[in-house]
Protein backbone atom coordinates (compact mmCIF):
# COMPACT_ATOMS: atom_id res chain seq x y z
CA UNK A 1 0.00 0.00 0.00
CA UNK A 2 1.59 3.46 -0.76
CA UNK A 3 2.61 5.60 1.35
CA UNK A 4 1.89 9.53 1.06
CA UNK A 5 4.47 11.79 2.19
CA UNK A 6 3.34 15.77 2.15
CA UNK A 7 6.40 17.81 1.99
CA UNK A 8 6.04 21.46 3.89
CA UNK A 9 8.88 23.79 2.43
CA UNK A 10 8.81 27.44 1.10
CA UNK A 11 10.58 28.27 -2.15
CA UNK A 12 13.25 30.62 -0.32
CA UNK A 13 14.04 27.96 2.70
CA UNK A 14 17.52 27.41 2.29
CA UNK A 15 16.77 24.64 4.69
CA UNK A 16 14.97 23.08 1.84
CA UNK A 17 17.28 23.66 -1.11
CA UNK A 18 19.64 21.63 0.98
CA UNK A 19 16.80 18.95 1.79
CA UNK A 20 16.30 18.76 -2.39
CA UNK A 21 18.25 15.97 -3.42
CA UNK A 22 16.50 13.80 -0.25
CA UNK A 23 12.77 15.10 -1.84
CA UNK A 24 13.62 14.30 -5.22
CA UNK A 25 14.44 10.46 -4.05
CA UNK A 26 11.29 10.36 -2.16
CA UNK A 27 9.68 11.49 -5.38
CA UNK A 28 11.26 8.45 -7.42
CA UNK A 29 9.85 5.59 -4.80
CA UNK A 30 7.17 4.00 -6.07
CA UNK A 31 5.87 2.89 -2.85
CA UNK A 32 5.93 6.83 -2.19
CA UNK A 33 3.35 9.69 -3.38
CA UNK A 34 5.09 13.06 -2.91
CA UNK A 35 2.95 16.05 -2.69
CA UNK A 36 3.98 19.49 -2.26
CA UNK A 37 2.58 21.47 0.11
CA UNK A 38 4.21 25.60 -0.41
CA UNK A 39 3.80 26.81 3.43
CA UNK A 40 3.95 30.83 2.54
CA UNK A 41 6.44 31.17 5.29
CA UNK A 42 8.16 33.96 3.43
CA UNK A 43 5.27 35.40 1.11
CA UNK A 44 3.46 38.68 1.59
CA UNK A 45 3.59 39.51 4.83
CA UNK A 46 6.02 36.97 5.81
CA UNK A 47 8.74 37.96 3.85
CA UNK A 48 10.61 41.02 4.93
CA UNK A 49 13.29 43.38 3.16
CA UNK A 50 17.11 42.45 2.94
CA UNK A 51 19.73 43.92 5.01
CA UNK A 52 23.20 44.00 5.99
CA UNK A 53 22.39 42.19 9.37
CA UNK A 54 19.89 39.49 7.31
CA UNK A 55 22.47 39.28 4.86
CA UNK A 56 24.93 37.91 7.24
CA UNK A 57 22.46 35.74 9.28
CA UNK A 58 21.57 33.90 5.52
CA UNK A 59 25.19 33.67 4.70
CA UNK A 60 26.04 32.00 7.76
CA UNK A 61 22.86 29.91 7.84
CA UNK A 62 23.74 29.18 4.13
CA UNK A 63 27.03 27.71 4.99
CA UNK A 64 25.90 25.55 7.53
CA UNK A 65 23.56 23.94 5.34
CA UNK A 66 26.26 23.67 2.45
CA UNK A 67 28.78 21.84 5.05
CA UNK A 68 25.55 19.45 5.90
CA UNK A 69 24.23 18.62 2.63
CA UNK A 70 26.81 19.54 -0.22
CA UNK A 71 24.24 21.90 -1.64
CA UNK A 72 26.01 25.19 -2.76
CA UNK A 73 25.55 28.44 -2.35
CA UNK A 74 27.76 30.74 -5.00
CA UNK A 75 30.12 33.59 -4.27
CA UNK A 76 27.59 35.23 -6.81
CA UNK A 77 24.56 34.74 -4.80
CA UNK A 78 26.34 36.60 -1.74
CA UNK A 79 26.98 38.92 -3.67
CA UNK A 80 24.29 40.17 -5.94
CA UNK A 81 21.02 38.39 -3.76
CA UNK A 82 22.06 38.96 -0.47
CA UNK A 83 24.50 41.84 -1.11
CA UNK A 84 21.54 44.25 -2.22
CA UNK A 85 20.19 46.17 0.50
CA UNK A 86 16.90 47.27 0.45
CA UNK A 87 15.51 44.24 -1.53
CA UNK A 88 12.43 42.45 -0.85
CA UNK A 89 13.14 38.99 0.76
CA UNK A 90 9.64 37.26 -0.12
CA UNK A 91 8.65 34.13 -1.54
CA UNK A 92 4.99 35.51 -3.31
CA UNK A 93 6.74 35.24 -7.11
CA UNK A 94 7.96 31.51 -6.47
CA UNK A 95 4.86 30.18 -4.20
CA UNK A 96 2.41 31.21 -6.94
CA UNK A 97 4.69 30.22 -9.67
CA UNK A 98 4.54 26.72 -8.66
CA UNK A 99 0.87 26.93 -8.15
CA UNK A 100 0.80 27.72 -11.93
CA UNK A 101 2.96 24.56 -12.58
CA UNK A 102 0.81 22.48 -10.91
CA UNK A 103 -2.43 23.54 -12.73
CA UNK A 104 -0.27 22.99 -16.02
CA UNK A 105 2.05 20.79 -15.80
CA UNK A 106 1.80 18.82 -11.94
CA UNK A 107 3.93 16.29 -12.19
CA UNK A 108 6.76 18.64 -12.84
CA UNK A 109 6.35 20.74 -9.89
CA UNK A 110 9.12 19.42 -7.99
CA UNK A 111 11.31 20.15 -11.02
CA UNK A 112 10.09 23.81 -11.39
CA UNK A 113 10.77 24.19 -7.60
CA UNK A 114 14.47 23.05 -7.62
CA UNK A 115 14.59 24.68 -11.04
CA UNK A 116 13.45 27.94 -9.07
CA UNK A 117 15.94 26.84 -6.16
CA UNK A 118 19.01 26.79 -8.61
CA UNK A 119 18.74 29.89 -10.12
CA UNK A 120 18.92 31.60 -6.56
CA UNK A 121 21.59 29.73 -5.26
CA UNK A 122 23.51 29.06 -7.96
CA UNK A 123 23.20 31.61 -10.92
CA UNK A 124 22.02 34.62 -8.42
CA UNK A 125 18.72 35.45 -10.03
CA UNK A 126 16.38 37.05 -7.83
CA UNK A 127 13.67 34.87 -7.48
CA UNK A 128 11.66 37.24 -5.32
CA UNK A 129 11.06 39.19 -8.69
CA UNK A 130 8.33 38.42 -10.69
CA UNK A 131 9.79 38.96 -14.05
CA UNK A 132 12.74 36.74 -12.88
CA UNK A 133 10.42 34.08 -12.02
CA UNK A 134 8.00 34.11 -14.83
CA UNK A 135 11.42 33.87 -17.13
CA UNK A 136 13.08 31.11 -14.94
CA UNK A 137 9.25 29.29 -16.28
CA UNK A 138 9.73 30.17 -19.79
CA UNK A 139 13.29 29.65 -20.11
CA UNK A 140 12.52 26.08 -18.76
CA UNK A 141 9.37 25.40 -21.20
CA UNK A 142 6.76 26.21 -18.31
CA UNK A 143 5.16 28.42 -20.67
CA UNK A 144 1.44 27.68 -19.66
CA UNK A 145 2.46 28.45 -16.09
CA UNK A 146 4.74 31.51 -17.32
CA UNK A 147 1.77 32.74 -18.79
CA UNK A 148 -0.71 32.19 -16.02
CA UNK A 149 2.16 33.76 -13.66
CA UNK A 150 2.61 36.78 -16.07
CA UNK A 151 -1.61 37.07 -15.63
CA UNK A 152 -3.19 35.59 -12.98
CA UNK A 153 -6.69 35.15 -13.25
CA UNK A 154 -9.19 33.96 -10.41
CA UNK A 155 -8.52 30.31 -10.50
CA UNK A 156 -4.51 30.58 -10.34
CA UNK A 157 -4.96 33.26 -7.42
CA UNK A 158 -7.67 30.62 -5.73
CA UNK A 159 -5.31 27.38 -5.76
CA UNK A 160 -2.64 29.40 -4.98
CA UNK A 161 -4.94 30.69 -1.50
CA UNK A 162 -6.36 27.28 -1.31
CA UNK A 163 -2.66 25.11 -1.20
CA UNK A 164 -0.89 27.65 0.84
CA UNK A 165 -4.08 27.87 3.42
CA UNK A 166 -4.08 23.62 3.66
CA UNK A 167 -0.51 24.08 4.24
CA UNK A 168 -0.76 26.03 7.43
CA UNK A 169 -3.64 24.45 8.49
CA UNK A 170 -1.53 21.44 8.27
CA UNK A 171 1.52 22.62 10.15
CA UNK A 172 -0.90 23.88 12.75
CA UNK A 173 -2.63 20.91 13.21
CA UNK A 174 0.89 19.26 13.83
CA UNK A 175 2.63 21.92 15.90
CA UNK A 176 5.17 22.71 12.71
CA UNK A 177 7.10 25.74 13.61
CA UNK A 178 9.10 25.72 10.35
CA UNK A 179 9.96 23.82 7.06
CA UNK A 180 11.10 21.54 5.75
CA UNK A 181 8.76 18.82 7.55
CA UNK A 182 7.16 15.84 6.10
CA UNK A 183 3.95 14.69 7.62
CA UNK A 184 3.62 10.62 6.46
CA UNK A 185 -0.21 9.33 6.01
CA UNK A 186 -0.74 5.28 5.46
CA UNK A 187 -3.17 3.62 6.76
CA UNK A 188 -1.91 4.02 10.45
CA UNK A 189 -3.06 7.95 10.23
CA UNK A 190 -0.73 10.66 9.93
CA UNK A 191 2.34 11.77 11.74
CA UNK A 192 4.75 14.00 11.68
CA UNK A 193 8.65 13.24 10.79
CA UNK A 194 11.31 14.79 12.44
CA UNK A 195 13.18 17.42 10.31
CA UNK A 196 16.53 16.34 10.88
CA UNK A 197 15.97 12.84 8.82
CA UNK A 198 16.27 14.64 5.24
CA UNK A 199 19.90 15.42 6.99
CA UNK A 200 20.72 11.77 7.30
CA UNK A 201 21.52 9.29 4.47
CA UNK A 202 18.62 8.04 2.36
CA UNK A 203 18.81 4.99 3.78
CA UNK A 204 18.26 6.56 7.32
CA UNK A 205 15.21 8.69 6.08
CA UNK A 206 13.56 5.39 4.49
CA UNK A 207 13.91 3.69 7.34
CA UNK A 208 12.62 6.44 9.99
CA UNK A 209 9.52 6.89 7.41
CA UNK A 210 8.31 3.13 7.82
CA UNK A 211 9.29 3.23 11.48
CA UNK A 212 7.14 6.42 12.34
Amino acid sequence: MKTTITYLFDPLCGWCYGAAPMIGKLSEQSDITLVLAPSGLFSDSGGRVMDAAFADYAWSNDQRIEKLTGQRFTPEYRSHILGKPGSRFDSAAATMALSAVAMSAPERELDALRLLQEARYLYAQDTCDWSVVTTVLRNNNFNRAADSLASPDDALRDRHRTRIRNAQEMMHSFGVQGVPALIISDEQGSRLLRSNALYTSFDTLLSDIAAA
